[in-house]
């Protein structure tokens, strides 16, 4: 890999990492359209790595109080804090973290730009009615959910939708949020909890890929993968900042369109 590769594919997954439009996807596409070779998955972890820690700085102030909770909820066994908020991070992870070990090797597989086109439109469909159907409840004056609402219920609807996230193309944050909107969550609730939920599944994808990278006897270009987290953990702090501080006024709907021109184009491209 060269350096502008270097640059371009981790600036290229830190915005999108945490906007609903498949930072996988774009992985996969971009070098297919440029005619770069595949960055191997040494590189996707590392600048996946980078995403994580943007996440865990820009939420550094909720995730310590996320953790005592926790762990105070586990000792008195009764809720306090936000403990329910920390258990539903957990729980909700469940589903997408064993699909992810059954069916990995299936999941590479559908690793084909007309896959990624049909899941890029269908869910950008589905985000459009769950955006819609919160402006209803809006315009019915019933009033959205925060995260710290968060009931049983809605905690495994958005697990099992985020284990739709293992086809590429879906995009785990879009998902995610399209389920916590249909919950009745507001734009704002929706998001935030989406980037807390992505936190153990990134980080547990990042440990196994990294024990396996250590354990093997292929040259790796450490450089390359410090400059790749870093680019990418800086563009992923300042996607995160900004998506959550103008979703009020831009709402859904400029990643809607995004996502239906992409798949249109996607098909037009590789058929």
């Amino acid at each position: 890999m060269d350096t502008i590769q270097i640059i371009i594919l981790a600036i290229v997954q830190g915005l999108t990492e945490f906007l609903p439009v498949s930072s996988s996807a774009h992985l996969i596409l971009v070098p297919k359209l440029v005619g770069w070779e595949d960055q191997g998955i040494a590189f996707d972890v590392a600048i996946h790595f980078g995403s994580l820690l943007a996440v865990l700085w820009y939420f550094h102030q909720d995730i310590t109080p996320l953790f005592l909770d926790w762990l105070r909820s586990i000792q008195s066994r009764k809720h306090s804090g936000d403990s329910v908020l920390a258990w539903g991070i957990i729980i909700a992870t469940i589903p997408a973290g064993l699909l992810g070990l059954l069916l990995s090797d299936v999941v590479e597989q559908l690793r084909h730009p007309l896959i990624i086109a049909g899941t890029t439109i269908i869910f950008g469909l589905l985000l459009w009615y769950a955006d819609a159907a919160l402006q209803r409840n809006i315009g019915q004056q019933i009033t959205p959910k925060n995260e710290h609402q968060l009931t049983l219920k809605m905690i495994l609807f958005i697990g099992f939708a985020q284990a739709l996230a293992l086809i590429p193309g879906t995009s785990r944050s879009g998902i995610t949020i399209t389920a916590a909107l249909l919950m009745g969550m507001s734009r704002k609730a929706s998001a935030r909890f989406s980037f807390l939920l992505s936190i153990p599944l990134i980080l547990a994808a990042s440990l196994l890929e990294t024990i396996k990278l250590v354990n093997s006897p292929t040259h790796i270009p450490w450089l390359d993968i410090l400059l790749g987290t870093t680019l990418s953990a800086i563009s992923a702090y300042f996607c995160i900042h900004y998506f959550i501080k103008l979703l009020d006024s831009t709402g859904m709907m400029p990643f809607i369109i995004y996502r239906l021109f992409l798949g249109i184009f996607l098909f037009c491209f590789f058929i």
